[in-house]
């Protein structure tokens, strides 16, 4: 059986609406005898005449009344799938967003996000959950809308990527510890008891990289799943947590921060999500927020570092 010619469609939805063959043919700009071509398809198609000749026009059959209001919808609806998307109303956009960060990545900027979004669009909810490894299958698979973390080469080659912010590593003890006072040298910082962070992905290796020209080595007294983990430990202990610097902010608060005595490259944290959602309006506008956000609660020289890559 052939396909229809979903055209006809088109043509027939003004063939009712005027009741003339000519008037519908100026309204197409279309000579008469292609409408009466056209006609003549659509009469095949339908097993009905829809318009006969009564005195010097024509009125509309049984069958043409009847499909006249189905005819005009189906090409209302199919010019409005063809049409770009209506302008987005936040304040109307009720939506649920599942975002995946990083550990320390919420408790830094999610309240300046949460604000903003129920200011802009309060029928908007966001969901945050761990992320646990760098696997881009919840992107791809529509699980997670956005996701934020440092690029790694396993990516899926499809998914988008944007810079948010530079981050480094930084030393962290307990208020009190030796290490709060006096110059941290390489020595003293490897003298103490180390706190490593194991997750699939992250990469800490830089720190023991510079400390092997030296001669020097950490001492792993103990390692943990997560940088809060290794916080809640460095807080009440001698041990010393290494972690990002932006991503734990809030985290460290009320503990003594250091930068570490031996040189080691930033890293660029990233906002990430699937291509399918590159035209939607509502996910741009989110994307927009999440970056503005991180940049609003940098330091300036970050932000400039930001802006510039």
């Amino acid at each position: 059986m052939s396909r229809p010619d979903l055209n006809l469609l088109i043509t027939l939805n003004v063939l009712l609406a005027e009741g003339s063959v000519a008037r519908a043919g100026q309204r197409l700009r279309l000579s008469s005898s292609a409408m009466s071509r056209s006609l003549a398809r659509l009469r095949e198609a339908t097993g009905d005449p829809l318009l006969v000749r009564a005195g010097r026009g024509l009125v509309p059959t049984p069958r043409a009344i009847e499909l006249r209001e189905q005819v005009h919808q189906l090409v209302q609806d199919a010019e409005a799938v063809l049409r770009p998307a209506k302008k987005l109303n936040l304040q109307q956009l009720v939506r649920e967003f599942t975002l995946r960060t990083s550990e320390g990545f919420v408790e830094n900027f999610g309240p300046a996000l949460i604000a903003r979004v129920s200011e802009e669009a309060p029928g908007v909810r966001l969901c945050f959950v761990l992320k646990p490894n760098k696997d881009s299958a919840p992107l791809r698979d529509g699980l997670v809308d956005l996701e934020t973390g440092v690029v790694a080469k396993t990516i899926g080659p499809e998914v988008r990527a944007q810079a948010l912010f530079r981050d480094r590593f930084v030393g962290v003890a307990r208020l009190g510890h030796p290490l709060s006072k006096g110059r941290i040298t390489p020595s003293r910082y490897v003298s103490c008891g180390h706190i490593a962070v194991s997750r699939p992905g992250l990469e800490m290796g830089a720190i023991d990289e510079a400390l092997e020209p030296l001669g020097l080595e950490r001492k792993i007294v103990t390692t943990v799943g997560g940088f809060s983990t290794a916080l809640a430990l460095a807080r009440t202990s001698d041990l010393i947590a290494t972690v990002p610097e932006r991503h734990t902010g809030v985290l460290r608060e009320g503990m003594h921060s250091f930068c570490l005595p031996v040189a080691t490259p930033e890293f660029t944290v990233s906002l990430l999500w699937h291509p399918r959602m590159d035209a939607d309006p509502a996910h741009r506008w989110l994307r927009d927020c999440l970056r503005e956000v991180c940049l609003s609660q940098l330091p300036r020289s970050a932000q400039a570092r930001g802006q510039n890559s």
